[in-house]
């Protein structure tokens, strides 16, 4: 896991956009502890609260870019293989203008491996630090 952290880090996705896919793939999985790790990480790389806040109604706000909406809208696909795979391949053809075959597939580890964390740290209880946010 570690490994691919790493890897995904150094993809040419881009430190906010990986955040991004994060930290809304965890509020979809109510993981408390990844969600608080991945808020604190996008204030650190400069992104503002309007955008953190409004994640979980992307759709209807004019606030992220095309590329942040199509990987927005992989990673909830990819997230929420249980309810059907309908759309599934609108979501993918969505990536194709935006992103290269290798960021496609850099993507989709990064969708991966956070809902590999979120199952850990939710299966494990790992807690929520409570401390101040910048």
């Amino acid at each position: 896991m570690a490994a691919v952290s790493a890897a995904t880090a150094a993809s040419s996705l881009g430190a906010v956009l990986i955040e991004l896919v994060q930290t809304r793939v965890s509020q979809i999985n109510g993981c408390a502890f990844c969600l608080d790790m991945h808020v604190r990480t996008l204030r650190e790389h400069g992104e503002g609260w309007q955008r953190i806040n409004s994640l979980p109604t992307w759709r209807e706000t004019g606030l992220y870019s095309e590329r942040e909406r199509a990987a927005l809208q992989w990673a909830e696909a990819m997230t929420r293989l249980a309810d059907g795979h309908a759309g599934q391949d609108a979501a993918f053809a969505a990536l194709q203008p935006h992103f290269s075959e290798q960021e496609i597939v850099e993507l989709c580890w990064a969708v991966a491996q956070i809902n590999a964390w979120n199952r850990m740290a939710i299966g494990m209880r790992q807690p929520v630090e409570e401390k101040a946010l910048a």
